[in-house]
């Protein structure tokens, strides 16, 4: 059988929801690479197919029709950007609405130790590997938007507020090292709410409905050895606005390992808002 010519320059981008995906093929194009996104139906943006050299919906459950995308176009690299909606994998009638394909199947039901995102993300890297596509760093061509090491935006941190930092910082790394999740919401030295499955954003909302009175604090981490090619935690404009509504203090990200969309806006937005954004170095012996 005829292999497919490969393209050394050539890189595919898994597009989920979000303006990440927009940076990583932007950053990717600038270096000079010809890129082919695969958008997820009902997640990717469409504009997407602007700047890309080439674009195609494929189903969230589609790893095979992914791969026969890629090795189309000669693609021997990929990068997944954007978020998903996990949950929409436990729904009721979750093979009728996502029409799994062979590849997906054998992965979901068969290969997986468990159903935590390393596992699962890991997985999906195996299958592109044994494929001939090795899945790399999603911030390697927007590495300018990782969050720099201090204070970011709004005001200084007092005691009570570093008290928390320090609080909510053990308690998001222990969350990220059982894959559960990477943020916990604290007040006082006291968690309202942690991150499983269903995201930050939602997270965020139920810490504001259990904290009514407000003044609590959002903790984002990366995992502990976090592994670059997927999962990497991503703040910017929305995250501020929900946080807002919801009555947060402040916003604790991890430096260098936590990607900033719009880092002007972010800012704009923690002053008007009088939510301190910090950024720190992980020392959890």
């Amino acid at each position: 059988m005829t292999q497919p010519l490969t393209d050394p320059n050539a890189i595919g981008v898994i597009a989920g929801a979000g303006r990440f995906p927009e940076m990583v093929v932007s950053g990717a194009k600038r270096a000079g690479c010809s890129v082919t996104v695969v958008g997820l139906r009902g997640l990717a943006d469409a504009g997407l197919s602007d700047c890309a050299d080439a674009f195609k919906w494929s189903g969230l459950a589609r790893l095979g029709q992914w791969i026969r995308i890629l090795r189309a176009r000669g693609v021997q690299r990929v990068i997944l950007a954007g978020y998903v909606h996990k949950q929409v994998m436990y729904g009721r009638f979750r093979l009728l609405k996502l029409l799994p394909d062979w590849t997906s199947i054998r992965l979901w039901f068969f290969r997986l130790r468990d159903k935590r995102n390393d596992a699962v993300l890991g997985a999906v890297a195996d299958v592109f590997a044994a494929n001939g596509i090795n899945m790399e760093s999603c911030v390697q061509y927007c590495a300018e938007a990782l969050a720099p090491e201090g204070h970011i935006a709004g005001p200084n941190p007092a005691d009570d507020l570093n008290r928390d930092i320090e609080f909510g910082w053990r308690i998001a790394k222990e969350l990220g090292r059982l894959d559960i999740g990477q943020a916990v919401a604290v007040k006082e030295t006291e968690v309202i709410a942690v991150e499983a499955i269903e995201g930050t954003d939602r997270m965020i909302e139920r810490a504001g409905q259990l904290c009514k009175r407000g003044g609590w604090t959002l903790v984002k981490v990366a995992k502990p050895n976090q592994d670059m090619r997927f999962d990497v935690p991503t703040v910017g404009p929305d995250t501020l606005a929900n946080l807002k509504r919801n009555g947060a203090r402040a916003l604790v990200i991890e430096a260098h390992k936590t990607v900033i969309i719009d880092r002007e806006a972010l800012k704009t937005a923690a002053r008007k808002a009088n939510i301190t954004i910090v950024a720190r170095i992980d020392t959890t012996p």
